[in-house]
C-alpha cells in the first residue's frame, strides 16, 4: 500500500510542479521581485550611507559582549542569537542553493548571489532593528517578536478625522501565515529532502530511513523551545563551518590552476551570459541574474523577515545593537560559504561535467526524433536555443517502449536541462519492459509492475534500500543540488572520502535550519492564536519534515521560491515606510555608544 501510495504521488508530481512554477512565475521567479528585493537594499544601503562597510567592526565588538548591560532582558545572549539565526540561515541555500544556481545560470549566477548578500547586509540589519524594538514579553517571561509585531503596531493608517484603521494588523497576519508556510517551504521540507538525498547518494541510505531518524531526532530538540534551541546551534554552528571550510578549500587548492579561470568566469559572464560549454547548454544574462538573487536570498534569508524573531530573544536594551549583530549574518553565510561552494564547483569543473545518476521525474523532457546532440556546435546551439532562449523544439506525446530497460522509440531524453545519454529504465532495481505514457514531452511513470511488493520486502527494502524504488530512469547528465557539490567534494586529496565532508555538513547544516524555522513558526502561531497551540503546529510540523525526505526535490524548491516570496514582500513595504525611524534609532543609539565609550570613534551619522 505504502508502495502504491508513492507511486501514485510520482504520478502526479509533474503536474504539482508545473501548477506551482506557474504561482512562481507571478511572485518569487518574477523580475519585479527581485529588483523590489535588490532595491530595497540599494535604498537603505545609500539612505544609511553604507553601514555594512562602516559598522561591521562594531558588529564584532557587540557579539562578543561589549555593549551588553546586566539588567539587559531577553532569552538568548548576543551570540547564542546570531547562531541560531544563522542556523536557520546556514543550511541547503549553501550546498545545495549555490549548486543550483551555478547549474541554472551558470558561474554569474554566483556573482549575483554575492552582490544579494552585500545590501542583504543593510536589509538585515534595519529589519532586526525594527524587530527588536517592538518585540513583547510573554506572560511566562520569555520574548516574542518579529516583522509581524512592528507592523501591527507601526503600519496603522491615521485619517484626516484622526480615525485610526488598523492595515497593520491584517499586513501582520499575513506575515505570520507567510511565516508558518516558509517553516515548512525554507525550514522543513527543502532541508530534510536534501538531506535524504545526499546521505542515499554517499551512504545508499534510504530517504525514508533518514527521514524517520532525523524527524524524531528534530522533535526532541524543538520541544525546548529557544533555550535548548540556542544551546544546540551555538555548539552545532562553528563545528560544522569548521568542517565544511576544510573540504571546500581543499578542492579549491587541489584545482589550483582552475582558480583564476573561475573567478574570470564568475565575473566575465556577468555580461555575456553563459556560452553552451561541456554538458552545460547555455545560460542568459537575466535567467542568471534571476536565479543568483533568488538564491542568494535563499540563502540569507535577507529582507524575509525570519531572522528578526530570533533575535528578538536576545538580552539587549538597545535594539540598533542587535541589528548590528545580525549584519553579519550575509556576510557569514553568503559572502564566505557561498563563495566557498562556488568556487569549488567551478574550480572542480563539475557544473558542466555529466554523471551517472537516477533521473528525478521533474527534471525529464522528452523530445520527438532522435535527430540532437550535443557534441557538434551546431547541435548545442539548436539545444541551448531551446532551454535558454524560448526556440520550442517539439516534444513527444504518446507511449514511450521499453524493452529490457532501453527506450525503444525515437525519442531524444533531456534531463537537468542536458541531453541525457545511456539512459535505462529500472523497476525496483530491475529492467523494465512495458510503456510509459508522455504528456507534451512530461514523462507520466505508472505504479510498479514488480511482483516483489509484499509488505515483507517493504520493510526490507526500506532499511537496505532494495526493492523499494518503483520505476524510475538511469543515465548520464548533468546534475545539481546536493548531489552537485557531493561530487565536487570528491575532486581533492580527500577522493572519495570528500563526499563523506559534505553529507556530514549538510546534515548538520540542514538540521540546524530545521531546527531553527520550527521557532520561526511556532512563534508565528503564537502572535496568531496562542502558545496553546504551537504543540499542534510542532506535530504537523516534525511530519512534514518526515514526508519530505522521500519527495521530489524540484518540487521542493519550486514550493520554497512561493513561501519566500509570500514572507518577503510585505516586510519590505514595512521596511521602506518606516525608513525613517531607523534612522532616528541608529542616532540614538550611537549618542549612548559614545557617552559609555567616549575615547573611541564612532561613526558619522
Amino acid at each position: 500500500m505504502v508502495i502504491l501510495f508513492c507511486n501514485v504521488t510520482l504520478f502526479y508530481m509533474q503536474a504539482i510542479n508545473d501548477f506551482l512554477l506557474k504561482i512562481d512565475s507571478y511572485i518569487g521567479s518574477s523580475p519585479w521581485f527581485v529588483y523590489f528585493l535588490l532595491g530595497t537594499g540599494i535604498f537603505f544601503t545609500l539612505y544609511l550611507f553604507f553601514p555594512q562597510v562602516r559598522y561591521l567592526k562594531y558588529s564584532l565588538k557587540i557579539v562578543m559582549g561589549k555593549f551588553d548591560k546586566k539588567e539587559d532582558e531577553g532569552d538568548t545572549s548576543h551570540f547564542q542569537a546570531l547562531t541560531t539565526a544563522l542556523s536557520g540561515t546556514v543550511g541547503t541555500g549553501n550546498i545545495a542553493g549555490v549548486a543550483l544556481a551555478v547549474h541554472l545560470g551558470g558561474p554569474a549566477a554566483l556573482f549575483w548571489m554575492l552582490v544579494t548578500a552585500l545590501f542583504g547586509m543593510t536589509t538585515k540589519f534595519v529589519e532586526v532593528t525594527l524587530s527588536h524594538k517592538y518585540r513583547d514579553k510573554l506572560p511566562d517571561g520569555s520574548f516574542a517578536g518579529g516583522p509581524m509585531y512592528y507592523m501591527k503596531k507601526r503600519l496603522n493608517i491615521r485619517t484626516s478625522s484622526g480615525r485610526i484603521i488598523k492595515t497593520g494588523s491584517w499586513i501582520a497576519v499575513i506575515f505570520a501565515f507567510a511565516t508558518i508556510l516558509s517553516s515548512f517551504g525554507t525550514g522543513s521540507l527543502p532541508q530534510i529532502n536534501s538531506i535524504s538525498n545526499s546521505l542515499f547518494t554517499t551512504f545508499r541510505l534510504p530517504h525514508i530511513v533518514t527521514g524517520l531518524v532525523l524527524a524524531v531526532l528534530l522533535g526532541f530538540v524543538i520541544i525546548g523551545g529557544i533555550k535548548r534551541i540556542a544551546k544546540v546551534t551555538e555548539k552545532l554552528v562553528p563545528a560544522m563551518a569548521i568542517l565544511y571550510f576544510i573540504g571546500a578549500i581543499s578542492v579549491i587548492l587541489y584545482n589550483y590552476e582552475n582558480i583564476w579561470p573561475s573567478i574570470e568566469a564568475v565575473i566575465g559572464d556577468v555580461f555575456t551570459g553563459t556560452a553552451a560549454t561541456g554538458g552545460f547548454l547555455g545560460a542568459t544574462i537575466a535567467f542568471a541574474f534571476n536565479r543568483g538573487v533568488n538564491r542568494g536570498l535563499f540563502s540569507n534569508e535577507a529582507g524575509q523577515g525570519s531572522a528578526p524573531i530570533a533575535h528578538a530573544a536576545a538580552r539587549a536594551h538597545e535594539p540598533v545593537s542587535e541589528g548590528l549583530v545580525a549584519l553579519l549574518e550575509p556576510f557569514i553565510d553568503t559572502i564566505i560559504i557561498c563563495t566557498l561552494t562556488g568556487f569549488t564547483l567551478l574550480s572542480s569543473g563539475v557544473w558542466n561535467t555529466k554523471y551517472e545518476n537516477r533521473f528525478q521525474v521533474a527534471d525529464i523532457e522528452v523530445l520527438a526524433g532522435k535527430n540532437y546532440t550535443d557534441k557538434t556546435e551546431e547541435g548545442r546551439e539548436i539545444l541551448s536555443q531551446h532551454i535558454t532562449k524560448g526556440l520550442e523544439l517539439p516534444e513527444f506525446t504518446g507511449e514511450l517502449t521499453v524493452e529490457n530497460g532501453k527506450i525503444t522509440s525515437p525519442v531524444t531524453i533531456l534531463h537537468a536541462r542536458s541531453l541525457a545519454e545511456n539512459v535505462k529504465v529500472y523497476d525496483n532495481g530491475l529492467p523494465y519492459t512495458g510503456k510509459l505514457k508522455v504528456e507534451n514531452g512530461r514523462l507520466r511513470l505508472p505504479s510498479s509492475k514488480s511482483k516483489d511488493q509484499s509488505w515483507q520486502n517493504w520493510i526490507k527494502g526500506m532499511f537496505t534500500g532494495e526493492s523499494s524504488d518503483g520505476i524510475y530512469l538511469e543515465g548520464v547528465s548533468l546534475v545539481h543540488s546536493a548531489p552537485l557539490t557531493t561530487i565536487a567534494f570528491t575532486k581533492s586529496w580527500f577522493g572519495d572520502w570528500g563526499k563523506y565532508i559534505v553529507s556530514l555538513g549538510l546534515l548538520m547544516f540542514a538540521f540546524s535550519t530545521a531546527i531553527s524555522w520550527s521557532y520561526y513558526g511556532d512563534r508565528a502561531v503564537t502572535f496568531l492564536w496562542g502558545p496553546q497551540y504551537v504543540l499542534w503546529y510542532h506535530l504537523i510540523y516534525v511530519i512534514g519534515f518526515f514526508i519530505a525526505s522521500f519527495v521530489d526535490t524540484t518540487i521542493i524548491w519550486t514550493l520554497s521560491g512561493i513561501t519566500i516570496a509570500l514572507m518577503t514582500i510585505p516586510n519590505l513595504f514595512g521596511l521602506l515606510i518606516l525608513h525613517k525611524e531607523v534612522k532616528t534609532e541608529i542616532k540614538k543609539f550611537w549618542i549612548e555608544y559614545k557617552r559609555r565609550f567616549p575615547n573611541e570613534k564612532v561613526p558619522k551619522y
